[in-house]
């Protein structure tokens, strides 16, 4: 007898992950398959130099975050000097976590505390966490924790919080709104939503979404005006995944928190972290921010924290995320018009989305349990060796460790060539896609 365990999943529920090394999987029926939707594993797995020292900090006292451990001030000193190399003017402090909900929520609830007001906003197509603000400020119905029922429809969680939510950004880094690089898609006057409000949130690859620096600029604008502290979350895109170690640094304004997570110690870990601009910690200066945890800034955790910055550091990884976003803004486009199925193609770096066409995600609420369309995809990227991710929104994530080679991307793109042809099967027999009727493609790519 077995006792059930539940997930959510982005994949093949059937398969089954036996070991890993690098950007592969061992599958437990003994293929080996290239892992290519994985954020938090930027150096891939099992990678030495994190397995050392995991190894090493194993043998390290219980520590909770009220006891002083060397190992944190050394993880600090390491994201100083690496990820927030240059701007030693706008960083303040940090806190590490266990978790970007948990950091997330945290940041929300200084903000709450600081400004004295309780109101929060967040973007369409946003996941910001599971627990506590960091849910409620989670737009995308599906992640936001409820109940679906197949055939039973679909149960939400209620909200607890007043939460206002903006238009998500259509413009992006090679496609901004305007000639001049400036944005349309918020409003002119942000008055109304950001009135009041402690914090507004938001993140730079959540739905497939990547604004263009002229949004986080512009709503970082509205922001400081409306007294309101803006948080950028970087658990995706933070260490490089888009070709910056921040994403916020391609842009000219700097956020009063910014949350870390993911692949922060390499996926050996979980790991995060609350990171405070100067502005923000002088406000806590004199002041305790009472919120204790038993693990937050383990040992381990720093350990594989400062090894796996290094590592990133010293292998250039953040360039080369930077230098293969031409090459894969190429290749995907020819996949895109070569393919009917295909909506819309978007991403930075090493990190990509591909959304078919059918019903808007507003519409899509898990609550099939019917084979789709995209669970052959998988099963046909699985076929050339591939595993990528997808979810009945119709939507596929590229996203491998940024160790990946030249040759492994051309296999990932080969697995990906395929799978798209399953849709366009569908596509003209007029089958469902994640429950969605589909519809002949007039302009696959933007």
């Amino acid at each position: 007898m077995h006792l059930p365990v539940l997930s959510t999943g982005l994949g093949l529920r059937e398969i089954e992950v036996a070991g890993a090394a690098g950007v592969w999987f061992r599958l437990a029926d003994g293929r080996r398959v290239i892992d290519a939707s994985n954020t938090a594993a930027p150096l891939g797995h099992c990678h030495p130099d994190l397995v050392a020292v995991v190894r090493g900090a194993s043998g390290s006292p219980a520590l909770n975050e009220g006891w002083g451990w060397r190992g944190r001030q050394q993880a600090a000193d390491d994201l100083l000097e690496h990820t927030f190399a240059g701007e030693e003017d706008w960083i303040g402090a940090i806190r590490f976590c266990t978790s970007v909900s948990e950091a997330n929520d945290m940041a929300l609830g200084l903000a709450q505390v600081l400004t004295g007001r309780a109101p929060l906003v967040t973007r369409e197509r946003a996941y910001l966490g599971t627990v506590g603000l960091s849910r409620e400020v989670t737009t995308q119905p599906q992640w936001h924790g409820g109940l679906s029922s197949y055939g039973g429809g679909w149960r939400p969680v209620p909200h607890l919080a007043d939460v206002r939510v903006i238009p998500a950004p259509a413009c992006s880094v090679h496609t901004p709104c305007a000639p001049d690089g400036g944005c349309r898609c918020l409003p002119d006057d942000l008055t109304g939503p950001l009135a009041d409000s402690a914090a507004v949130i938001m993140d730079y690859s959540q739905g497939g979404v990547y604004p263009a620096p002229a949004y986080q600029d512009k709503l970082a604008s509205a922001a400081r005006a409306a007294g309101a502290l803006w948080i950028a979350d970087e658990a995706v895109t933070g260490l490089g995944r888009q070709g910056r170690w921040l994403t916020v640094q391609r842009g000219d304004s700097r956020p009063d928190i910014i949350t870390l997570g993911k692949g922060l110690a390499g996926g050996v870990t979980p790991a995060a972290a609350v990171v405070l601009s100067k502005r923000v910690a002088d406000l806590l200066r004199d002041q305790r921010w009472q919120s204790f945890s038993t693990f937050r800034g383990h040992p381990l955790t720093v350990a594989a924290i400062g090894a796996t910055v290094r590592r990133i550091a010293r292998e250039g990884l953040v360039e080369r995320a930077d230098a293969l976003d031409a090459m894969l803004r190429r290749r995907l486009g020819q996949l895109a018009a070569a393919h009917s199925c295909v909506r819309r193609v978007a991403g930075l770096g090493l990190h990509w989305t591909v959304d078919l066409r059918g019903e808007s995600w507003r519409d899509w609420h898990a609550d099939t349990g019917e084979p789709t369309p995209a669970d052959k995809m998988l099963a046909a990227a699985l076929d050339v060796g591939v595993l990528i991710a997808a979810n009945a929104e119709a939507s596929l994530l590229i996203a491998p460790p940024l160790i990946v080679t030249d040759s492994e991307l051309e296999t990932i793109l080969v697995a990906l060539d395929r799978a798209l042809s399953i849709a366009d099967k569908a596509l003209l027999r007029g089958e469902p896609v994640a429950g969605a009727r589909l519809e002949r493609a007039t302009a696959p790519w933007r």
